[in-house]
């Protein structure tokens, strides 16, 4: 535990932070898998912008988001085949 007072309040901070974090991380992942379930434009939108929102929250990297989403329109694309 954290004695100076500087050190408790950065503790909190890291706790809201990684609590926030994991939030967004789970909408991701909700997004990505309803879109697994039922690939349409519609979902692929919404996963994408979940993706937008990691990267402007600096959670995620840009190319890695991008990476990511060119994956799940991929993917879009292949079960439109089927």
């Amino acid at each position: 535990m954290p004695i100076i007072k500087s050190a408790k309040k950065a503790a909190r901070q890291a706790d809201k932070r990684t609590a926030h974090n994991a939030e967004i991380k789970k909408d991701i992942k909700a997004a990505v898998k309803a879109f697994k379930t039922k690939p349409t434009t519609e979902t692929l939108a919404k996963a994408q912008s979940e993706y937008d929102k990691a990267v402007k929250k600096d959670l995620l990297k840009k190319n890695t988001a991008n990476r990511r989403k060119a994956k799940l329109h991929a993917f879009l694309k292949a079960n439109k085949k089927k």
